[in-house]
């Protein structure tokens, strides 16, 4: 890869196998083997994915539910595999693909926060570089020592999404997390993704227009499992507002 490239993805390919029957036991899926019934259908989610990523760039990647996009994000995160094509990181990828996932509502706040840095691949030195810029964000140093069971709903995104934020990566990969909190927190929160612009590489999967226009330098359409546009952020938002029409 050239160096200025943070991901390469070339001629990406990923599908699913949908039940279209149920077979009652094994006997049953055995014969239906010998009739040449499958039982299931191919579902081709992503169909020839081709771009590359530069360091520093803010990418929103839109579409419609059912386009591809939150499937490319977690083959890009390798939870999914492709199955032809490849995909290139160079640099240290810290996947944020839903906020909360691992914690655990019997242990602290603070010792939730080592679990998930734990869970990112941090070291207990490396969480604790993190671990006051985390609270601190979260506006949450009060409560840190009772269990997570006791924070309030709006409490744990919080908690959440500053882990999310704070955890440091050389990519962060962001699925649908610009919501959270009250209007103070969500204020917050935008200032900090204006600054990321140009200072870090941020892959960000959203269907809010209004962020992919503040915040993202370039933002990729994704409808039927294909590339549709990439360019300028304002002209996609505006070909994915159209796509109702």
């Amino acid at each position: 890869m050239e160096n200025d490239i943070a991901i390469s993805v070339k001629n990406l390919h990923k599908s699913f196998r949908l039940p279209t029957e149920r077979s009652w036991g094994l006997k049953q899926a055995f014969f239906n083997r010998l009739k040449g019934i499958k039982g299931y259908k191919e579902q081709k989610v992503l169909n020839g994915i081709d771009f590359d990523i530069h360091r520093g760039e803010f990418v929103g990647i839109v579409g419609r539910n059912g386009s591809g996009k939150s499937t490319l994000l977690k083959t890009l995160a390798k939870i999914y595999f492709p199955e032809k094509g490849s995909v290139e990181i160079n640099g240290n990828l810290i996947p944020f693909i839903e906020l909360g996932v691992g914690f655990n509502p019997e242990l602290s706040g603070r010792e939730n926060v080592y679990l998930n840095g734990a869970l990112l691949g941090f070291s207990n030195k490396e969480v604790d570089e993190m671990y006051d810029e985390i609270v601190n964000f979260a506006e949450l140093g009060e409560f840190m020592d009772q269990k997570l069971k006791n924070f309030s709903s709006g409490m744990q995104v919080r908690l959440a999404f500053s882990i999310a934020i704070r955890a440091r990566g050389d990519i962060l990969l962001l699925d649908e997390v610009l919501a959270v909190g009250d209007a103070a927190f969500q204020q917050k929160c935008n200032e900090y993704f204006a600054s990321l612009r140009g200072n870090q590489t941020v892959i960000l999967v959203t269907h809010s227009m209004p962020s992919v226009r503040k915040f993202c330098s370039r933002a990729i359409l994704i409808d039927n499992g294909k590339v549709k546009m990439d360019g300028d952020p304002k002209k996609v938002a505006d070909a994915y507002e159209k796509l109702w029409d």
